[in-house]
């Protein structure tokens, strides 16, 4: 059997898998970063300019529009600082990666500081991550409950 010299180049099979093994290592130390409440590690991992989408909701103090990496880490902060962060509860069932494409599926719950009041329910977080940093957040969560618990 004869073999085929090779380019030296990469194949796209190895290249893909390559993409994809940054992103799911980007997207693991920003899991760590938020479990750890790092905001500076957060505010490095985010893009410039950030596609940010969780459901406006303005009876929620955390969900707001944000567009920069500051704005992106700064939710973090927010939402501990309005919920009791001994409930705080999450948890990844899936953790799908495709390229620069990440998406987590799984379920969250916490308390509301203010009202005393709990919010539970299933989360799907679309990340995509390009030279090393996180470009597209957009969170799909259970946006009734946690306006429900943040009202008296």
């Amino acid at each position: 059997m004869a073999v085929k010299p090779t380019s030296g180049k990469p194949s796209p099979a190895a290249d893909a898998s390559s993409v994809a093994e940054a992103t799911r290592a980007v997207v693991a130390a920003f899991l760590a970063a938020r479990l750890a409440g790092d905001t500076e590690q957060i505010a490095a991992l985010f893009a410039d300019e950030v596609d940010w989408l969780l459901a406006p909701n303005p009876v929620v103090p955390w969900i707001r529009p944000r567009s920069s990496a500051a704005e992106c880490a700064a939710q973090s902060a927010e939402l501990a600082a309005h919920t009791v962060p001994e409930d705080a509860r999450a948890s990844v069932d899936t953790f799908l990666v495709d390229g620069t494409d990440a998406v987590l599926m799984g379920h969250l719950s916490g308390t509301v500081r203010a009202t005393g009041k709990s919010f539970a329910g299933p989360f799907a977080l679309h990340l995509t991550v390009e030279d090393g940093r996180v470009t597209r957040h957009h969170l799909y969560e259970n946006s009734l409950s946690i306006a429900e618990a943040c009202t008296s």
